[in-house]
Parts: structure tokens; C-alpha cells; sequence
């Protein structure tokens, strides 16, 4: 079928037009005409709250993760008010009685809108907002810490208050996100993403309060943004291109982008027993280790002090770099274990002890000039003893070594001319990794593109690109170390052009070699990409899971940076679509993590096509069994259009279910695992099955 069909948003997402909010009149750093006090900025932070944490929301690094970023964005908005009296005299300009009454009658005339669960317009936004200095004043505060919070802190400074995990609010044992929206809300996150703070900013106040651009550019340079002019052009290019037919601006209203609709779900209960059981173990040993120092010839603090690791000989020895261990090179055609242990140490730099020192003295203890990055739950501590020697060597122009530990991976760089440039030093967790998670490691990355070093049981590498599944694999040299030739990183560009793989062949040679492929997520270990139902994932070889797979590359970008081991892609369901219009394939595409909890589940829609374009977004979700080895059921639905102009709510589910059902703005059921019921435009709805037994099977969300 032609690529015409419509496919808008979930059947549980619902979007609502927000009203128009015209420019501010305060100009930020005015100075002040009256003292009104506290009184008047709490006023316009508790009428105008959905709107101010709406601004926060979008301004703040994706980095954070929805849950972080909600709590995050609740508490700027919450500790925006003066701290005082006289904090409030001297920043807040006055407003005639006259006027403060009209702004408080308009508002409370037109609230209603709120309430439906759409943008935060707060009602009544031509005469209160519009007219407010005080609401003027504590927005100007929310978008400072908004901008504070993503600034990256550095190792010596005194962090400032935005950058720490807010204290309130906190929920305990819960995650909080808003709900999800479709495939448009999606693709705008993620562009949304690539952009600066400052041209987040921008964007979000020119879309949702309005402002021109002169005041979006005083209000930037009030907030202490440095180059105003660029995150302008950043704003305006980001706004101008449309997703799909949707307009950017318009999709900011959606319930995606809204910090006050939140859903709720519960955080791994058996892990946070393990906590609390490990917090209470922690402390008897902290305990009995005060007491013991305390005794008569105990080791106190100042002991060893002319040692720069203390009395722990420990971490002494394990940063001579003569103890490193060196794994022989046929190691591991005799072992037991094939993973990151039977690694030999390669590489030209191997023998260099100078190197070694300087690598080993950076993990121990960092100082200013060492730029540190982790995977998510991997501990950035100094080695507990002498680490596994993997790699040394020259990799573009950059002097690399990679370490082994047994938990952790450790890559150390440093300029290979010298100077005065920053080393950084990458820590991943590569615990469990067996045959075809230890296939390979990034060596190196620069200009757009990246290097990998290859496992000594690896045969041969090529490149396949996942957007063209009927291009054949492109041969990819490697030096006498297994150094591979430089390939584009799709981890490192902003566009889905193309999505270059890294192929691995290894077995025997006699013909059983297996092929996997390996994809860069913008971390030191590659993630490995699979089809096929999650009891029995394989590897990608087939035409029909590469063609899957051109239509699912460019959603892998959601998964970036999370400690990702694996994504698979599993086509649970096929279905008939009404009026003819071809058949459709339901995918659920699931990324597991190396520290086990943190995955990220995407429910896609793919309808006939002949391009190789995107599937539809349905549903996802995080830190959920759904889709996996231990609960394979999954169901999800869409809004879609036919060719003939008629809307349908589509939904499928996997496995054996005994009926589906939708309800609220369209009703309906069906007995088995697949539903079509005609629907309008824009309709919302609930889904939900049932198994033969009676059991209840909730929507993916």
C-alpha cells in the first residue's frame, strides 16, 4: 500500500489545543517600580504552576530521564519565589491595583481549559500572565536553575543548587512520567534532544508564552545564557520543520510534554529490599569498624601520610603497572569461559609502563584535568587489585589503554601529542558478558566516526547498513591487533540516513561461523541486535528481520546512553487492515540493560510501505518485564486512517488471548488477539484483553 495511510497517536494518549498566551511586558532586569513582596510572585506561581513546570520540563537535559526531570522540574518551580522580603522589593516591579484585579478576574473567568488534561494554559492568560511582573519574575527564576541544571559540573567547583537531585519532591518506591504520546510527540523528544539548553529554552517560549524574539533574547540573557543568537537559529530551525504533518510548536501542548499529568509505576521491590537489607549490613560494618579504630593501636586517618593511597598496599600494587595481568593470546581456545577474561593484551603501547602509570594513577585518583564518564549503575572507584591488561596503543590521535576487572571495563585516553588538553577515562559494566556480548569494545571515536577492538575469536567484520536490508555487507579491515577500520557512528549523528553496523563472523572458519551484528550506542560497549520472540532471541540474518529492522533502526536512538547489552525486535502479531489496505506487522522492540533493571520497551506499528520509513511508536515503556524472557505478553494499539479516509482503532496483542476490548471514546471488542473497530478522529480510548482463563492483560504504557 502507498505510504499515505495515517497513523496518529496511541489510543491512550490524548492531546488538547491550548489557548494563545501572548508576550510578557516585564523586561527581565528592569528595575523596580514598587515593592508588592512575596505576596505577588506566589500568587503567580500557584495560578500559573502547569505552565511554569510545563517550561521546565522541556528546558531541563533529556539526560535526567522522565522521572528525574518531573521531580526535577516540580522542585525549581517550588524554590523559585524570593527568599525573602527583600529579595522581592528589589526584583519585582509593581502593577496597579487596576490591573492586578483584571488579571485575577480573567484568569479565574477562563481556567476550565486546564483541567481536560492538555497544555498548561492556566486559563485567562491574555489579562494575568500577560500583565504580571511577578509571574514575569519567578518564570525568569524557573528557566535560570532550568539552564543551571544543565550545565555539567566540574570536578573542583561548588556545584550549584540545580544540579543536584532535588530533595522534594520525592516519592519513595514509585516513578513518575508523563503519559506517552505517538509517534510525532516521540520524534520531537528526540529532536529536542539534540539541542542546547539555551536553544530549548527558546523554543519553548516562543511556542508555548509567545514571545518575540528581541524578548526571548533579553529574557535568555537575564536567565545567564551566553550565546543567545545561536540558540535562536537553533529554535527557529527546529520549528520550522514539521514532523510528518504535525506542526512542532503545536505538539509541545500534549500530554508528552506535561509534568503535571503523570502516570505512576512501582520501582524494582525485590532490588529495593536488597537495598535496604545491604544499607542495614553496610552500617553494622561501619560500626564495628569505628569501634575497632577505635581500640587501642588502631590506624587512624593520618597514618601513612606521606603515601598518596594510604596504608592500602592493596591499591598501591595494583598501580605498578609491572603486576597488570596479561592474558595469553591463545588463552582462550582452551578455556572455559569465553568473554572479556581470555583477552590477551594487544596493542603497540602495551609494554609502555609510563603509559600504563599514568592510565593506572588517573582510575586510582582523578584529578581536575580527567574527564569521567560511567554507564548507568557502573561504580567510576580505583581497581581493588591489578586489572587484565587488554589493549594498548595509538588510535587516531589519541594514546589509548583499556582495562578489565571482572566487573567493569575501563577505557583511558589522552591527546598522543600532549599538552595540556584533558585525558578521560570510561567506565562500563560488562558483568556476565558471554561469547556474543564480548565480541567487541569502542577503541576510539572522532569526527562522526568510530573504531572498534575486535575479540580474539572474531573471523572477519564487515558493515551493513540497517536501513538498506538488501545491500550486501561491505568488508571492514582490521590491523594485526583487531583494530577495525574507522565506520560511521549513527551514535554521533542527527539524522537517520543511514545506520551503520558493525558485522562479526567467528567460529571455526570450516563454514559454521555465526554473524552477529553490534550497533553504537554512544557507549564503550556496543549493543548487540536481535530478532525473534524474547524465550529464543537469534541473531539478525534473515531478509524478513532485516526488513523489519530498516523500519526500526532510526527508533533506536531512544536507547542511547542507558548501559544497553541488547535490543531485540520481535514481530508478535500480523494483521489484516479493514477495507484492503494490505497487511500490518505489530513489533515489540525491548533493550535490556547490563545492570538488569532500566530497560526500555517500545510497542511499533508498521503498516505496508514501500520506503524503509519508521514505524509508528504505539506504546513504550520502562523497567518493565513486558515483551522479555520473563513475560512475553504485550499489547498495544493505534489510531490509524485508511486509504479511503476512514479512522479505526487497531489493536493486537501476543500470545493466545481469549478477547480485546476497547472503551471510552469508541467501544468495542473481539474474541481472539486482534481488533479493528471504526473510531473519529482524535478519539481516546482505553485497551485491554483477557486471556481464555479470565485473567486481565493491561495496555503497554
Amino acid at each position: 500500500m502507498p505510504p499515505d495511510s495515517a497513523v496518529t497517536a496511541s489510543t491512550t494518549t490524548s492531546t488538547t489545543a491550548s489557548a494563545a498566551v501572548p508576550a510578557e511586558t516585564y523586561v527581565p532586569g528592569a528595575a523596580p517600580l514598587a515593592a508588592l513582596g512575596v505576596e505577588q510572585a506566589e500568587a503567580a506561581l500557584v495560578e500559573h504552576y502547569t505552565r511554569l513546570v510545563r517550561l521546565a520540563y522541556l528546558v531541563l537535559p533529556p539526560s535526567l530521564g522522565r522521572n528525574r526531570r518531573v521531580l526535577t522540574a516540580h522542585a525549581l518551580v517550588q524554590r523559585s519565589l524570593p527568599r525573602g522580603r527583600a529579595a522581592a522589593r528589589s526584583a519585582i516591579p509593581a502593577q496597579s491595583r487596576a490591573e492586578a484585579a483584571g488579571g485575577t478576574r480573567g484568569a479565574k473567568g477562563t481556567r476550565g481549559a486546564e483541567g481536560a488534561g492538555g497544555a498548561a494554559t492556566d486559563g485567562g492568560t491574555a489579562t494575568g500572565a500577560g500583565r504580571n511582573p511577578g509571574y514575569a519574575y519567578v518564570r525568569e527564576r524557573v528557566l535560570r536553575q532550568a539552564l543551571d541544571a544543565g550545565r555539567p559540573m566540574r570536578r573542583l567547583a561548588r556545584p550549584r543548587l540545580a544540579q543536584l537531585p532535588p530533595p522534594l519532591p520525592r516519592v519513595w518506591g514509585l516513578r513518575l512520567f508523563p503519559r506517552s504520546g505517538g509517534a510525532d510527540e516521540l520524534a520531537l523528544d528526540q529532536r529536542l534532544s539534540g539541542l542546547s539548553g539555551p536553544a530549548r529554552a527558546a523554543f519553548a517560549l516562543r511556542g508555548l508564552e509567545l514571545l518575540t524574539d528581541e524578548e526571548v533574547r533579553r529574557l535568555l540573557h537575564a536567565a545567564g545564557a551566553v550565546d543567545t543568537e545561536t540558540a535562536l537559529a537553533e529554535a527557529a530551525d527546529a520549528a520550522e520543520r514539521r514532523i510528518g504533518t504535525a506542526d512542532p510548536v503545536e505538539l509541545l501542548r500534549s500530554a508528552e510534554f506535561d509534568p503535571c499529568s503523570l502516570q505512576a509505576r512501582p520501582t524494582d521491590l525485590m532490588r529495593r529490599r536488597q537495598y535496604g537489607r545491604a544499607a542495614l549490613a553496610a552500617a553494622a560494618a561501619l560500626l564495628v569498624c569505628g569501634t575497632l579504630l577505635g581500640l587501642p593501636g588502631g590506624r587512624g586517618p593520618d597514618d601513612d601520610a606521606d603515601s598518596p593511597y594510604g596504608h592500602n598496599a592493596a591499591v598501591a600494587a595494583a598501580l605498578d603497572p609491572a603486576r597488570v595481568r596479561r592474558i595469553a593470546p591463545a588463552a582462550w581456545q582452551t578455556s572455559a569461559r569465553t568473554d572479556f577474561s581470555v583477552w590477551p593484551a594487544r596493542g603497540p603501547l602495551a609494554e609502555d609502563h609510563a603509559l600504563l602509570r599514568r592510565a593506572l594513577t588517573a582510575w586510582a585518583a582523578p584529578d581536575a584535568s580527567v574527564h569521567i564518564s560511567a554507564t548507568p549503575a557502573t561504580p567510576s572507584g580505583p581497581p581493588m587489585g591489578s586489572p587484565q591488561l587488554l589493549y594498548g596503543g595509538t588510535v587516531d590521535a589519541a594514546r589509548v589503554v583499556l582495562f578489565h576487572d571482572g566487573l567493569r571495563v575501563v577505557r583511558y585516553a589522552e591527546p598522543a601529542t600532549g599538552g595540556e588538553e584533558v585525558a578521560a577515562l570510561d567506565f562500563a559494566r560488562v558483568d556476565g558478558a558471554g561469547a556474543a556480548a564480548a565480541g567487541a569494545l569502542v577503541v576510539g571515536r572522532s569526527d562522526g566516526e568510530v573504531r572498534y577492538l575486535t575479540a580474539p575469536w572474531v573471523r572477519s567484520t564487515s558493515v551493513r547498513d540497517l536501513l538498506d536490508p538488501a545491500e550486501p555487507a561491505r568488508p571492514l579491515r582490521r590491523d594485526a591487533d583487531g583494530v577495525t577500520d574507522p565506520l560511521a557512528s549513527p551514535a554521533m549523528s542527527q539524522d537517520c540516513r543511514s545506520w551503520d553496523t558493525l558485522s562479526v563472523r567467528d567460529g571455526s572458519g570450516s563454514g559454521s561461523a555465526t554473524e552477529r551484528l553490534l550497533t553504537d550506542l554512544g557507549e564503550l560497549t556496543p549493543a548487540r541486535l536481535t530478532s525473534g520472540p524474547p524465550s529464543a532471541p537469534g541473531d539478525v540474518t534473515s531478509p524478513a528481520d532485516r526488513a523489519a529492522w530498516a523500519r526500526t533502526a532510526c527508533l533506536l536512538p531512544a536507547m542511547r546512553s542507558h548501559g544497553v547489552r541488547s535490543v531485540n525486535s520481535w514481530p508478535y502479531a500480523r494483521q489484516p487492515l479493514p477495507e484492503s489496505n494490505g497487511t500490518a506487522t505489530w513489533l515489540c522492540t525491548r533493550a535490556d540493560t547490563w545492570r538488569g533493571t532500566g530497560s526500555r520497551v517500545l510497542a511499533q506499528f508498521q503498516a505496508p510501505a514501500r520506503t524503509t520509513a519508521p514505524g509508528a511508536v504505539a506504546a513504550r515503556a520502562e523497567d518493565t518485564p513486558a515483551c522479555g524472557a520473563r513475560e512475553s505478553r504485550v499489547l498495544a494499539g493505534v489510531l490509524w486512517k485508511s486509504r479511503g479516509g476512514t479512522w479505526y482503532v487497531l489493536a493486537a496483542g501476543s500470545g493466545r488471548l481469549g478477547s480485546v476490548e476497547v472503551s471510552g471514546g469508541v467501544r468495542g471488542s473481539t474474541p481472539g488477539s486482534l481488533l479493528a473497530v471504526r473510531a473519529r478522529e482524535g478519539v481516546q480510548a482505553e485497551l485491554y484483553g483477557e486471556t481464555p482463563d479470565g485473567t486481565r492483560v493491561d495496555a503497554l504504557r
